[in-house]
């Protein structure tokens, strides 16, 4: 595998030292850190609770560390284990990317991402729950509580926005990356310290070794973005033979892609960009390849008639089992303690 790195040179030095011991120029940016801690711990001193969503419990998916470590694909897997056991399930996001700027707006599944965001484009035309993006999110999961159509609210990267309410709190992290350095931004890769994983209630490590806490990815398919023809990974890679096959991302941990492509042995040159990208015509026009390899979340930027090279890898997320029913319990006990709090007529 060769690698095409379209990262600028300083993100690209300052994600690789804070994943690696012994960088000492980082310490440079100590202050900088020092500063960014005491900054989100007036922030939340100040912030309280002022969303209740009293009728619904809000489930926060969330991380500690910036960048990507699935928090994504885990909300899409536990929306459709949720809506397969009969609950009816919303997702709320601020829809980072997109140029929506109002309080409330209920995704549709033809929303393009550059109006709502990559995430919540991707989250809704999965079809697992109903998807709403407002620029202030505890006002909108506030909102979506009061329609009184939904069981639970999953709120997507949530976990530092203390005006949110939650119920149950969910951090998400990388088994190999973990917490890097330990270092606060910009520092290190951290959004709060590590102790704030002592406070959440579930803590989930994509590719962990302790099946009640770990997740993974399973590839189920390869779709042609265009046709929409579905290859299973043992016939794709027959027909990638003596073809060049380039895989393209701006995920924010691009190495996972390209592992998971390694490990059904299929050959490719890797080609990374930015995280949150805003893929276009020109980005897919200047690759010399045969075949282009997206992720889902990548290529829901793009028409899918643009370009019939390209090939979305489908993955579906494995959850543990303990998760499911944390989650579940959860959502039965808060149902059964409200309906219990209503008034006798």
């Amino acid at each position: 595998m060769s690698l095409s790195d379209r990262r600028g040179p300083f993100e690209r030095a300052l994600t690789q030292a804070w994943y690696q011991r012994g960088v000492s120029w980082v310490w440079l940016l100590l202050p900088l850190s020092l500063l960014f801690g005491l900054v989100a711990s007036f922030r939340k001193l100040l912030q309280s609770h002022e969303a209740n969503a009293d009728s619904v419990p809000v489930v926060v998916i969330g991380g500690i560390t910036v960048g990507g470590t699935g928090k994504t694909p885990v909300i899409i897997a536990l929306g459709k284990q949720l809506s397969e056991r009969g609950y009816r399930v919303a997702v709320v996001s601020r829809g980072y990317g997109g140029s929506f700027e109002g309080a409330m707006h209920r995704v549709d599944q033809n929303d393009p991402a550059n109006l709502v965001g990559d995430e919540p484009a991707l989250i809704a035309r999965s079809g697992v729950a109903t998807v709403f993006v407002g620029k202030d999110r505890a006002a909108l999961t506030e909102q979506v509580a009061k329609t009184c159509e939904f069981d639970v609210i999953l709120a997507d990267d949530g976990l530092q926005h203390y005006r949110m309410a939650r119920h149950l709190e969910i951090a998400v992290l990388d088994a190999e990356r973990g917490t890097g350095n330990g270092l606060l931004l910009p520092a290190g890769p951290l959004r709060e310290c590590p102790s704030r994983l002592a406070s959440v209630d579930y803590v989930l490590w994509r590719n962990g070794t302790d099946e009640e806490t770990a997740f993974r990815y399973a590839m189920t398919g390869i779709r042609n973005y265009a046709s929409g023809e579905l290859l299973q990974a043992d016939l794709f890679r027959q027909q990638c033979t003596q073809q060049k096959v380039v895989a393209m991302t701006g995920l924010g941990q691009p190495q996972q892609f390209s592992k998971t492509l390694t490990s059904i042995d299929i050959d490719h040159e890797l080609i990374v960009f930015p995280d949150h990208h805003p893929f276009s015509s020109s980005d897919i026009a200047a690759v010399d390849a045969d075949i282009i390899l997206m992720t889902a979340k990548d290529a829901v930027k793009l028409d899918p008639s643009i370009d019939r090279r390209i090939w979305v890898a489908e993955i579906s997320t494995v959850l543990p089992l303990a998760l499911i029913e944390r989650v579940c319990h959860s959502i039965n006990l808060y149902q059964s303690k409200h309906q219990h709090a209503q008034p006798q007529k």
